[in-house]
């Protein structure tokens, strides 16, 4: 069951910022494990190069490579390196993504910009060179990855760049599911809660203005009605299943996986 044996996955933002599991570090590892061949993609290298290192300590096959997957030609190189490599992309995941602070007033310009390049045309360009790949051999499945903050907001926190962009991945991977649904290739959307990744320590608790991470941990724990955050674990797994045969009559569509979050607090 959930038996990738054969299939080569492309996942993007496979590395973590620091410490322990990220979202794309653990569905790399994830999908190793049901033996997908890897192409790791990270804009650091090193970052790449640490999840290869943990899928070929278990036996299993990954390459890294560094992408900017803001930047077209990058992501047009990867991708035939990809195919150099492993002569297939059966698998895409589209993970590369981040939030900063801001309502229309305050939020700089250029930071808008820079939101809409590293959250929405990230994914639009490894779709862009992927799917005539995908085309050529006769199917696949790319699973894009959003965000609760598509769905819900609060009056103490402004992100409207991040919100206003993974709102936009839900309509841009039902556009695309639709365009290739005679193609044999799904397209569908994972969509992250509150999940504890190195990315609450690393970045979140600068960003939040926050003096302990401890605190701030236990009040993101306290907003989920299942009582904690999920983990990088929880967002591979569904991810896994969307990008598996098991998942064949599904396209278009969105898992949301938030411990009732979004249903707790609509």
């Amino acid at each position: 069951m959930l038996d990738l044996g054969g299939k080569v996955a492309m996942v993007t933002g496979a590395g973590s910022v620091g410490p322990g599991w990220g979202n794309g570090k653990a569905t790399a590892v994830l999908l190793a494990r049901q033996g997908a061949q890897l192409f790791a993609l990270d804009r650091e290298l090193a970052a790449a190069e640490e999840t290869r290192g943990l899928i070929e300590k278990e036996g299993k096959t990954a390459v890294a490579h560094r992408c900017n997957m803001t930047v077209a030609a990058e992501v047009e190189a990867a991708v035939a390196a990809c195919i150099a490599r492993f002569g297939r992309i059966d698998i895409l995941i589209n993970n590369v993504g981040g939030s900063a602070p801001g309502d229309p007033v305050t939020m700089a310009e250029e930071v808008w910009d820079s939101q809409i390049d590293h959250n929405l045309k990230t994914a639009f360009l490894g779709c862009k060179y992927v799917l005539p790949v995908m085309v050529r051999q006769g199917g696949g499945a790319i699973v894009n990855l959003s965000s609760v903050a598509a769905l819900r907001s609060n009056a103490d926190r402004a992100h409207v760049a991040y919100s206003a962009t993974k709102a936009g991945i839900f309509g841009f991977t039902r556009s695309t599911a639709m365009a290739y649904v005679t193609q044999k290739i799904r397209c569908n959307c994972v969509v992250p809660g509150l999940i504890h990744t190195p990315l609450v320590e690393h970045r979140l608790v600068a960003q939040l203005g926050a003096n302990d991470a401890a605190a701030l941990i236990a009040k993101r724990d306290a907003q989920v009605p299942m009582g904690h955050m999920g983990t990088a674990w929880d967002i591979a797994h569904a991810v896994l299943f969307l990008a598996s045969d098991e998942a064949r009559y599904i396209t278009a569509t969105q898992i949301i996986v938030d411990g009732g979050v979004t249903a707790g607090n609509p």
